[in-house]
């Protein structure tokens, strides 16, 4: 489904990404490790065209991604969270996930608007698939409520919903673990596995968390100062001396 090949970023005198290269199978979860400073998000903002590559191909579906704009990317079905929620606190829940749909909306910004025949079908339609998302989810209770005053793990949630709603096929996760505690942690994992084999949705997931990354992803791949230094199963790359000592400093 995605191959990145050669895929090379610097930000002026820094190379942040360094000829990475990795490929992506249907249906798989793939998770994306390194210390910080590593170079994952920078890959993400790649693939997602927040940024654009110096070299290298990235190639989705057999489409190559990097001269797409960026407003394109969730059209493709291509969706991601991020390291700081990026949700609206004074909207709903409801709200904030159906934003996440925007992409299959037909009305423009004058039809809808002047609120002309068919736009009050599609928002019922589009708050229907959120409804339906937010129930998955567990979110159905506080689906009225603002984001704002909601637990920190009920907005990670929230903001899955939102990139779940747009329907992608490949769903870019950036640490959506960070700041839960043991018992979300796991929910989640469950959580993401279902939603993997229930939507066929593929998943790449960038997270500091090893126990989550171990014990959820088929494969995993790991960068260090913007190099790719290891890749394999789980079992694999948490042996791998390389990783070893990029994560504690020493090797084996």
């Amino acid at each position: 489904m995605l191959e990145v090949h050669d895929l090379t970023v610097r930000f002026g005198g820094i190379t942040a990404l360094d000829g990475v290269g990795f490929s992506v199978r249907r249906g798989e979860m793939v998770g994306l490790i390194g210390p910080n400073g590593a170079g994952k998000t920078t890959l993400f903002n790649c693939l997602t065209r927040r940024y654009d590559a110096d070299s290298g191909t990235v190639t989705y579906e057999g489409r190559s991604l990097l001269g797409v704009a960026p407003h394109a990317i969730a059209a493709l079905g291509i969706a991601r969270t991020f390291q700081n929620l990026g949700l609206f606190p004074r909207m709903s829940v409801r709200d904030n996930v159906m934003v996440g749909a925007h992409h299959r909306g037909r009305a423009g910004f004058l039809t809808a608007g002047l609120r002309l025949p068919g736009v009050g079908g599609e928002e019922r339609r589009l708050r229907a698939e959120a409804d339906e998302v937010l129930t998955r989810l567990s979110l159905a209770e506080v689906a009225e409520h603002p984001a704002a005053g909601l637990p920190f793990g009920t907005l990670k949630r929230v903001e899955l919903a939102r990139a779940l709603v747009g329907r992608p096929r490949l769903l870019l996760l950036d640490e959506p673990v960070n700041g839960l505690n043991s018992a979300e942690v796991e929910a989640f994992a469950g959580t993401l596995r279902a939603i993997r084999d229930d939507l066929d949705v593929t998943v790449v997931v960038v997270e500091h968390h090893m126990g989550f990354v171990m014990g959820t992803c088929d494969r995993v791949v790991c960068l260090d100062f913007g190099r790719k230094i290891a890749e394999g199963t789980p079992a694999v790359v948490q042996r791998d001396p390389g990783v070893i000592e990029a994560y504690l400093g020493t090797a084996v």
